[in-house]
């Protein structure tokens, strides 16, 4: 079964940090594009941060840049979202996503969706 796996969400208070990791399982994230997206209560989802199957192109969401950073570690079979100087407005649930053969950002077309975990930033 393929799937993709969130992790590393929970209660923080504004101004800390949290890694989220994204692991895959059934396939090998190599030639995978990976996406990180966000939706919170009453919002539509937004686009958090893409890296390209190489690892050599990135992207950031505006409201995130310079405080978020996505990294692969393609031997672990995971992509990180390192999360720092979160503020409230960051509280949503985090998905990631997999695109077949993208090697640059941004991706338009996902094909596997994990089911999300919860950050809340709340003091």
């Amino acid at each position: 079964q393929l799937k993709l796996v969130e992790s590393g969400g929970g209660l923080v208070q504004p101004g800390g940090s949290l890694r989220l990791s994204c692991a895959a399982s059934g396939f090998t994230l190599d030639y995978y594009g990976i996406g990180w997206f966000r939706q919170a209560p009453g919002k539509e989802r937004e686009g958090v941060s893409c890296i390209s199957s190489s690892g050599g192109s990135t992207n950031y969401a505006d409201s995130v840049k310079g405080r978020f950073t996505i990294s692969r570690d393609n031997a672990k079979n995971t992509v990180y979202l390192q999360m720092n100087s979160l503020k409230p407005d960051d509280t949503a649930v985090y998905y990631c996503a997999a695109a077949r053969f993208s090697d640059r950002c941004p991706i338009f077309l996902y094909h596997y969706w994990g089911q999300g975990t919860q950050v809340t930033v709340s003091s």
